[in-house]
C-alpha cells in the first residue's frame, strides 16, 4: 500500500460510513413522506388532497440555507434538497408538469429547478396551451416565462391571464440566470461565411445583439418559436446556427461554438408556476394582481396610492391594452407580501373602491433557488 493509500484509507472508510447513514436517513424521510400521503388521503371531504405545498417547500429550503455552515454553498444545498423533496413527493403523488416546449428550452430548466427530476414534465408548443392544460386539470402545474431582465415582459403570458378564468393561479416563481451559446451542426466549421442564418427566439436574439453584430455581421437572423426549436432545425440543416443553451446542444447532438454570448452577464429570466390551488404564506411572499381602470386622468395614481400609504413595496407594474377597444388599459402589478396580510388586504380593498376590477392572480413564495 502506498503512503497516499494509507492516508486515504481511514477517510474512505468514514465516507462509506457517512454514505450508509445518509442512505438510512433518506429512506426514513421517504417513509415519513409516505405516511404524510396516507394521512392526506384519509382526510374526509370531497376536495382532493393537496400534496404539493410551495409555501412549505420554500420554508424548508430557507431554513436549510440559513443553517448551512459549508463547505457546500447554500445554493448547492438547496438544489440537493430540492431533488430529495422531489423524490419523496413522487412517492405521495407523481406530479405532472406542463411547460412551454419543446424539450431543451430554458422553461424546461425552470420546471426541473422548481419540481426536481422526479416530476413528469411534458412540453407544449404554446403558452396558452400550458394555461389550458392547467385549467382543465390535464397537468397539476404549468411553467411559463414572464419576464427577462434585459428584454422585459413576455406579453403573451400577461395576455393569457386576461383570457383565462380565475381557476388558473400563480403558485410560485423561478428565476434562472440565462447564458446563451452559439451552437452549430457538427459538420459546420463555423464563421460568418459558413452560416446562412442564425435562429433563435426573438428575445434571445435581442439579448445577444452586440455579440452577433461583432462576430457574425451581415448574417441573417430569424426568430422562431423557441431556442430548442432553433437547435432542432440546426440538427437537420448544417448551414444554420442557433442561439440557445448548452443543454439544447447536448440534447440535439450539436457543438458549442461560443459560450456566454449574451450582452449582459447578469441576464435572468423569471418564470411563473401555474396551478389551481391557493398558496399559504411562507414569510417571503409576493402577490400579483390584475387591475382594470377607466380611461380617465389620475386613474393609475388612485390605484397606486394605497400601496404607498400602507408601505407596500411594488416590484413590477406593466400595462396591457384592454380588449374593450376604447383605449382603456389593464395593469399587472407585483408587490411584496401575501394576500392574507392585514395591510395587503386593506390596500386591495381601497384599490377595489377606485378601480373597475381587481383580480388576484395569486400570492406565492419568492424565488429561492
Amino acid at each position: 500500500m502506498s503512503k497516499d493509500d494509507a492516508a486515504l484509507a481511514p477517510i474512505r472508510k468514514r465516507i462509506d460510513e457517512v454514505d450508509a447513514e445518509l442512505q438510512r436517513l433518506l429512506n426514513e424521510r421517504a417513509a415519513l413522506a409516505l405516511e404524510v400521503g396516507r394521512i392526506k388521503q384519509a382526510q374526509p371531504g370531497d376536495a382532493p388532497p393537496v400534496f404539493y405545498r410551495p409555501e412549505r417547500e420554500a420554508q424548508v429550503l430557507a431554513v436549510l440555507k440559513a443553517r448551512n455552515q459549508g463547505p457546500l454553498p447554500d445554493e448547492a444545498v438547496a438544489r440537493l434538497f430540492r431533488e430529495i423533496i422531489s423524490c419523496c413527493l413522487s412517492l405521495e403523488q407523481p406530479l405532472s408538469i406542463a411547460y412551454l416546449g419543446p424539450a431543451g428550452t430554458y422553461t424546461e430548466m425552470a420546471a426541473l429547478a422548481q419540481f426536481g427530476h422526479f416530476a413528469h414534465t411534458r412540453p407544449l408548443p404554446a403558452i396558452d396551451e400550458v394555461f389550458r392544460e392547467v385549467e382543465s386539470g390535464g397537468a397539476h402545474f404549468g411553467v411559463v416565462p414572464v419576464e427577462n431582465s434585459t428584454e422585459g415582459m413576455v406579453n403573451h403570458t400577461l395576455d393569457c391571464f386576461m383570457e383565462f378564468p380565475r381557476q388558473v393561479k400563480i403558485c410560485a416563481e423561478v428565476e434562472l440566470p440565462i447564458h446563451h451559446a452559439l451552437i452549430l451542426h457538427p459538420d459546420n466549421r463555423g464563421g460568418p461565411e459558413a452560416v446562412a442564418k442564425i435562429l433563435s427566439h426573438a428575445q434571445s436574439l435581442a439579448q445577444c445583439r452586440v455579440w452577433l453584430d461583432s462576430h457574425y455581421p451581415g448574417v441573417k437572423r430569424l426568430a422562431v418559436a423557441s431556442n430548442a426549436e432553433a437547435a432542432l432545425q440546426v440538427s437537420q440543416d448544417p448551414s444554420l446556427a442557433a442561439v440557445a443553451g448548452e443543454t439544447a446542444a447536448e440534447r440535439y447532438g450539436l457543438k458549442v461554438a461560443a459560450c456566454r454570448i449574451e450582452d449582459h452577464p447578469d441576464n435572468k429570466t423569471r418564470f411563473l408556476v401555474l396551478g389551481r390551488q391557493d398558496v399559504g404564506p411562507c414569510g417571503q411572499d409576493k402577490t400579483s394582481i390584475l387591475v382594470s381602470t377607466k380611461n380617465e386622468p389620475g386613474a393609475l395614481f388612485r390605484v397606486l396610492e394605497p400601496f404607498h400609504r400602507h408601505n407596500i413595496s411594488l416590484s413590477r407594474i406593466e400595462t396591457r391594452p384592454a380588449r374593450s377597444g376604447d383605449w382603456s388599459y389593464v395593469f399587472f402589478i407585483d408587490f411584496d407580501g401575501h394576500g392574507q396580510d392585514s395591510l395587503v388586504r386593506q390596500a386591495l380593498q381601497e384599490v377595489a373602491a377606485v378601480a373597475l376590477e381587481v383580480r388576484s392572480l395569486g400570492s406565492y413564495p419568492r424565488s429561492l433557488v
